[in-house]
């Protein structure tokens, strides 16, 4: 089995009224080539009336976001003309590439009757060969999105990109990369081969897991050594977990604010071309 090299504990980083936990990038863990920020929202409950999400219009460049809504719903709409609202159990993944202009807000319906939320947002990097390709957008509502069923149907899993028993992915990703994510029932077990040449991104959002032996509490982020293949996963109560595996690219990787690029004169870049108006219009 896959050897556990680390487990960290998400930090709570709250944006305005907004629960967040984040356990990457923190001062124990930088990323986890590709898979580079984790933004945990939630779960907490909306009073009628409210703001909503506070991710009014902001760029972003060199990278991809995939989001995930398990309660309440994201409006989307971006400077490339995409805009959608995706309820609970769907999933967002937008590519920004060479540049696009985004707000991630809640719907007039949320904001009006309130409710309950638990938002993901996982960032990607891009290989320095695609970092600047043309920007895009696909919103999956749950009933969009291909599950499969393991351990007699007490483990579901959504499968969003690459295969696994062969279910093919909801998305086509940019780069060879497999991601789940699994709901569990208590008792529910998995056992997964990977890769040993791949890394794993393993966060537990909700409930506790056996993970190869350790158990390991929700909010948590299992970090791997490089060796073996196998993971072996129990459910000690019903659970969520996200779970994808991807190559590393091992390229220089400069990350700041929304822009995440290879060097510092790229940023600088993006900077300038975004002041310059080239990552599109805002229309509200």
């Amino acid at each position: 089995m896959r050897p556990i090299k680390k487990i960290h504990k998400a930090e709570y980083r709250p944006i305005a009224d907004l629960v967040t936990y984040s356990p990457m990038p923190t001062r124990s863990l930088q990323q986890i080539d590709p898979f580079i920020f984790l933004n945990h929202h939630g779960f907490q409950t909306y009073p009628e009336r409210n703001q909503g999400l506070p991710f009014g219009p902001h760029p972003h460049r060199g990278m991809e976001t995939v989001t995930f809504i398990l309660e309440g719903d994201i409006m989307h709409k971006d400077s490339s003309g995409h805009e959608s609202v995706i309820g609970p159990g769907g999933v967002q993944y937008m590519t920004a590439g060479s540049g696009l202009i985004h707000a991630e807000v809640s719907s007039k319906e949320f904001k009006l009757k309130g409710g309950d939320l638990e938002i993901l947002q996982l960032w990607l990097n891009l290989p320095a060969a695609k970092k600047m390709i043309k920007p895009n957008y696909v919103g999956l509502q749950k009933d969009e999105i291909p599950t499969l069923e393991l351990d007699e149907g007490k483990v579901k899993a959504q499968q969003l990109f690459g295969e696994w028993n062969g279910v093919k992915g909801a998305f086509a990703g940019t780069f060879p990369m497999t991601m789940s994510t699994i709901y569990l029932e208590k008792g529910g077990k998995i056992e997964k081969e990977i890769p040993a040449e791949e890394n794993i991104f393993f966060y537990i959002v909700r409930g506790e897991l056996t993970v190869n032996g350790t158990e390991v509490m929700f909010r948590n982020l299992v970090e791997f050594g490089i060796s073996e293949e196998k993971i072996e996963v129990e459910a000690l109560e019903d659970s969520i977990l996200i779970l994808g595996h991807a190559a590393p690219f091992n390229e220089p990787m400069v990350a700041q604010g929304p822009f995440v690029m290879n060097t510092q004169q790229q940023i600088q870049e993006a900077y300038q071309d975004y002041q310059a108006g080239k990552f599109g219009s805002w229309n509200h």
